[in-house]
């Protein structure tokens, strides 16, 4: 019986082993014809020794700029709800960082200087000239803050789409073994897999993208699973306390500041909502909304209001 357990034990082995290599294979091979299938729709430049990219249109004085929140793989994609609604009144700048969207991964620490340093270099570099609004979902709440406490004079306003309060981040524990996870699960092609047999569990977060055009939503399938907990978003995440800590030590904002903040269907957390009012105290001229019948992606729920906010900070 124990010769025969250890037989079992040994073909299952090489069984999952020979799975594994598939699966590996099956990913190379579909991330290979992804990339061949979807040409950068911006433009290419070179920051610090590696390409990003970036999507900008619009016209007028000022130029609003999107920082995706954490994570997500297609900024280009997932910011389009609200773009869209802006062309005709201002300029829009929509941002890939480093291992998000169409830019290259780099060797860089997710440092938040660091991360300014290189959105600051590509708007430079793509000729898009201040002043600035800085928009951002999420966890780039840091780095939207923190261009703003380093460089004020370039900045004409910050809106907040249930980005956090530094201080909030700064008591949280980093997801990063969960990035790394999905990271595998990506590599593996397991999470292609699963994307395949219900593609809706990953979407219904996003309000399953339902203001995004059919052609966006395959290219954002596509990236997710090409760039999600790639080694640049998990350095981000194992990053989150110290960057948290470092934007923290200024609390005092010079530009005005809108935070947005969902209300989960009436599910917001108490500590959470009390962050918000807090952050929205950074600035002298700053607000905090709350968002019904939206979720963590505000702009996939409601994104006229988020529009208004941003065109209301333009004209003042």
């Amino acid at each position: 019986m124990k010769k025969k357990l250890r037989k079992f034990v040994q073909y299952a082995f090489v069984f999952l082993m020979i799975i594994v290599a598939i699966g590996f294979t099956y990913q190379g091979i579909s991330v290979s014809k992804d990339i061949k299938r979807y040409t950068p729709v911006g433009k290419m430049y070179e920051v610090y020794g590696n390409k990003m990219h970036i999507y900008t249109g619009g016209e007028g004085d000022s130029t609003v700029v999107f920082n995706a929140g954490w994570g997500t793989s297609s900024p280009y994609t997932d910011f389009s709800p609200l773009y869209e609604k802006l062309e005709k009144d201002t300029k829009y700048a929509v941002i890939d960082r480093f291992g998000y969207g169409y830019s290259e991964v780099t060797d860089r620490e997710r440092d938040i200087d660091n991360i300014v340093d290189e959105t600051r270099k590509l708007l430079q570099e793509s000729g898009q000239n201040p002043p600035y609004i800085l928009v951002g979902h999420s966890l780039a709440s840091l780095e939207t803050i923190r261009y703003a406490q380093r460089y004020p004079d370039e900045v004409k306003g910050i809106v907040l789409i249930d980005g956090g309060n530094p201080e909030y981040y700064s008591e949280q524990k980093p997801a990063t073994a969960f990035s790394q996870v999905i990271g595998f699960l990506r590599s593996s092609g397991l999470l292609r897999l699963a994307y395949q047999i219900n593609e809706d569990f990953f979407l219904q977060s996003r309000n399953n993208l339902e203001f995004v055009p059919a052609g966006l939503k395959e290219l954002d399938e596509a990236f997710t699973l090409i760039k999600i907990g790639n080694k640049n978003v998990t350095d981000e995440m194992r990053q989150i306390l110290n960057n948290a800590e470092k934007v923290s030590e200024n609390q005092s904002l010079e530009v005005p500041l809108t935070v947005l903040t969902a209300d989960s269907f009436g599910e917001i957390k108490e500590d959470w909502l009390e962050s918000q009012i807090e952050l929205a105290t950074w600035s002298s001229s700053g607000k905090q909304i709350v968002v019904k019948e939206a979720n963590h992606s505000i702009h996939q729920y409601q994104p006229d209001i988020i529009a208004a906010e941003i065109l209301s900070m333009l004209k003042q």
